[in-house]
């Protein structure tokens, strides 16, 4: 098996960052299934995680380049761990910024904070 090489990425500082209280982290999220790393996320702002804006997406690529490809979320798969199959998120349209994101299914994932380092760490999660 070949190792995968780290990537470090930024954060993003665009409107929604300041519209969202200026605070913003990086997010590791799981399958609370399975433990299979899911989204490295950008999370502005204070508050639950309650959707992901397709924007802020980071990795793995398949996801992080669905912004591009998608106008609509007619468009846009469930978001689903793909060991396990377990529906995390379905697709929406964020109303007030007219954004793409995936409404999160509560209790479907667990979240870590992140130094934005892709791969994540592979530790015991579950």
């Amino acid at each position: 098996m070949t190792e995968q090489k780290s990537i470090q990425h930024t954060l993003r500082k665009d409107r929604y960052v300041n519209a969202h209280g200026g605070n913003s982290h990086f997010l590791d999220l799981y399958c609370s299934r399975c433990g299979q790393h899911l989204v490295l996320y950008q999370k502005d702002g204070r508050g639950s995680l309650i959707r992901l804006y397709l924007d802020r997406i980071f990795e793995p690529k398949e996801l992080s380049v669905l912004q591009l490809k998608n106008a609509s979320k007619k468009n846009m798969p469930n978001l689903k761990c793909q060991k396990c199959g377990l529906l995390i998120g379905t697709p929406m349209v964020y109303q007030l910024e007219k954004r793409l994101a995936f409404r999160l299914i509560r209790g479907s994932f667990v979240k870590e904070k992140s130094e934005g380092i892709y791969p994540p760490f592979v530790g015991t999660l579950v």
